[in-house]
């Protein structure tokens, strides 16, 4: 790997990064965006199993498999949408992102998924209610609020 970049790749590297951005969040903007009480919806497109064994609270249960068929009757289209499968091991939530880009919402997905969302201690329910998860020290600071990135 080199580590000389010219202005075409910077400009490049510029524009993949806004992109990033613009398309993706992550665990702890989510969670300061609902504290925040900003209007949104948080699609869990896992599968029923999944669904149950536990999810983010206040996310809606939408499979990405059912998105074409229900996401006009079940998501407003004048809320932006935040999607997440798994974790990043798995490229659910892209599949879910691009289904409900394709039916003309404002999506992001939110990378790290249910995984990293449990892993950092946020608001996580199953079938049976809330679930105390302690925040994982290699992925959130313990005892702050943010890691102030």
């Amino acid at each position: 790997m080199t580590t000389t970049t010219t202005t075409a790749s910077t400009s490049e590297a510029a524009e993949h990064f806004a992109a990033k951005l613009r398309f993706e969040t992550d665990p702890s903007d989510v969670r300061a965006a609902q504290v925040a009480g900003e209007h949104f919806t948080l699609i869990d497109s896992r599968g029923d199993a999944a669904w149950a064994q536990g999810r983010i609270v206040g996310a809606v249960h939408l499979p990405t498999a059912e998105i074409a068929a229900r996401a006009v009757a079940l998501v407003p289209r004048d809320l932006p949408v935040v999607v997440y499968c798994w974790g990043p091991g798995c490229n659910g939530s892209t599949r879910a992102a691009l289904a409900f880009s394709l039916l003309g919402y404002e999506v992001r997905e939110l990378i790290g998924g249910f995984e990293y969302w449990a892993r950092e201690g946020l608001p996580v329910e199953d079938d049976n209610g809330p679930v105390e998860r302690a925040a994982d020290p290699l992925t959130a600071p313990v005892g702050a609020v943010s890691c102030a990135c």
